[in-house]
């Protein structure tokens, strides 16, 4: 294939256009340097000066006050489910943990290896995750009450968080992050990885209010230990350069050229309410979540068999839909409509499943 295809894959995702077009253009001499990004010191003016941006930029586009610290590390979300406990949870106190679906499950399992005062306050294994539960008891005295904000592989979403009394939200935010106006107030700790709405695999995103901060332990290794981060800038080893140079781009088109998290949020709207619109009036299309809790970033969906899923993925990608299969563990199918997917994209795949249900329905 010669052109460029509408790239719906979960993770690694589509990359804003702009910002791949960026990326080529100076990738042999950056900046001026005379060097490549890939090959400039961590050290250097040049590359803090990316760094720098990086943090300021999401702290403007979230709203971030000084209580909020941002820091860029390695090893995934996956890293992030046994750094959190790991950190806050002193012997002896507990946590909550909400199960809405496969990451959830991975953290709840991690966190048990480190604590046993893990308590699974609400979850919605019963109905094989389609929904996002509701009128959650939190356990009075936990340190944190942890989720998912959005689950690529059920397709769900929580359209708002829930009420935790004061204490602490702790979020995996990997799927949705800037993906549409966030109070993040009750957050005392957000991470992502980059891979969905920020950037390329490699780098992850943390953001830690000062209070969580100050109740890190100081028994850890240093490479593990929030604190270490926070006070060298992310440069306390050498970190994913190119990474986050990317991420910085990203961030820059999406607070530049989109023009923030109001009109993201507007845009992702208006995409998953073409397939949404698409999916309620069709028999031939089923909805795997509750009308309720769909994720306006991962739209999946079933048909009427295996064979007709797997026909349907072979046909979109001739025609330059490529990503639509389903995760290997629910099979199905699945619309990945991240920031950097055009509306176009959206509305070629829509004219193109109503062809297929004309065909094959």
């Amino acid at each position: 294939m010669t052109e460029r295809i509408f790239n719906f894959n979960p993770g690694p995702a589509a990359l804003p256009s702009p910002v791949l077009e960026e990326i080529q253009s100076e990738l042999m001499n950056f900046k001026g340097t005379g060097m490549s990004i890939l090959e400039i010191s961590h050290r250097s003016g040049a590359f803090e000066a990316v760094l720098n941006d990086a943090v300021a930029r999401i702290k403007r586009l979230l709203n971030l006050s000084d209580a909020y610290h941002v820091i860029f590390l390695q090893g995934g979300a996956s890293t992030q489910f046994f750094m959190v406990p790991m950190n806050l949870l002193k012997p002896g106190l507990s946590a909550d943990y909400v199960n809405t679906g496969t990451w959830s499950t991975k953290a709840i399992k991690e966190a048990r290896l480190l604590s046993q005062n893990i308590h699974v306050v609400a979850s919605s294994e019963d109905r094989n995750f389609c929904y996002i539960p509701k009128n959650i008891q939190f356990t009075s005295g936990s340190v944190y009450v942890h989720l998912t904000s959005n689950n690529t592989i059920k397709g769900t979403q929580w359209a708002e968080f829930p009420d935790t009394g004061g204490i602490p939200l702790v979020a995996d935010m990997s799927s949705d992050i800037l993906s549409r106006p966030l109070d993040l107030s009750p957050f005392g700790l957000v991470y992502a990885g980059a891979q969905k709405n920020l950037g390329p695999a490699g780098v992850t995103l943390v953001i830690i209010r000062q209070d969580l901060l100050d109740r890190c332990r100081v028994d850890l290794p240093s490479m593990l230990n929030y604190q270490t981060h926070v006070a060298k800038n992310s440069l306390y080893n050498t970190p994913p350069v190119f990474g986050i140079y990317v991420v910085q781009l990203v961030l820059k088109w999406l607070e530049e050229t989109v023009g923030g998290l109001e009109a993201m949020g507007r845009l992702n709207d208006q995409k998953a309410g073409l397939l949404y619109d698409l999916l309620g009036g069709e028999d031939f299309y089923r909805p795997t979540a509750d009308k309720d809790s769909r994720s306006m970033m991962n739209v999946t969906f079933r048909l009427p068999t295996a064979d007709l899923e797997k026909e349907f993925v072979a046909a979109a990608q001739k025609q330059g839909l490529g990503g639509l299969k389903g995760h290997r563990s629910v099979g199905g199918c699945r619309a990945s409509i991240y920031n950097a997917v055009p509306l176009e994209a959206v509305e070629t795949l829509v004219s193109f499943m109503k062809e297929f249900v004309r065909t094959h329905g």
